[in-house]
């Protein structure tokens, strides 16, 4: 199986981004609260405890991460679309299915969320480098793949500020929703 950079190169890279998103987006936690409340911070920070949230600072660590291997490598790489936008939206599936699977059985620890936020992110680099390591190259998977992450973008950038009015969104501490409810 032929691809330009290498499995190597592509799995090293894959390996890093865990990493980098798991820093980045341990940062992303507090941002908002660090920059005093700014509207701007809530972009890419957690203005709450809701599970979106969370999703949110998954969310822009891995989004930076495929800007920024696009650039090195993606541009060679076969289905680097596909495997981006299928690895960004699986971080969302399963920080909520393993955090709400957690809640049904009973178990709330920092530890836990902790532990689904690495494990969820590390599933996901692993199947973006699967992804990527396929033979054929699917032209419209890929064009899967970029409707995926403008989807997320879209609703990443957006729904912060214009939360809908479910559990996903509720903040569990003080009921609230989004960061218009937060500044009152």
């Amino acid at each position: 199986m032929y691809i330009p950079t290498g499995r190597k190169t592509i799995l090293k890279w894959e390996m890093y981004g865990i990493l980098f998103m798991v820093l980045l987006g341990s940062f992303l936690h507090f941002i908002f609260e660090l920059s005093g409340g700014l509207t701007a911070a809530a972009l890419i920070g957690a203005v709450n405890e809701s599970v979106w949230e969370h999703l949110k600072i998954g969310f822009w660590p891995a989004f930076i991460w495929a800007i920024i291997e696009f650039f090195v490598f993606g541009k060679r790489t076969r289905n680097f679309l596909l495997a981006k936008g299928t690895s960004i939206t699986l971080i969302a599936f399963l920080i909520t299915g393993i955090y709400y699977s957690s809640v049904a059985l009973g178990i709330e620890t920092l530890a836990l969320d902790i532990g689904n936020f690495v494990v969820s992110i590390a599933l996901s680099q692993v199947i973006s480098y699967r992804i990527m390591l396929v033979q054929r190259n699917y032209r419209v998977l890929n064009m899967i793949g970029v409707v995926l992450i403008i989807i997320n973008l879209t609703g990443f950038s957006l729904l912060s500020y214009y939360p809908p009015r479910c559990p996903l969104f509720k903040d569990p501490v003080t009921g609230g929703y989004g960061i218009v409810e937060h500044e009152h």
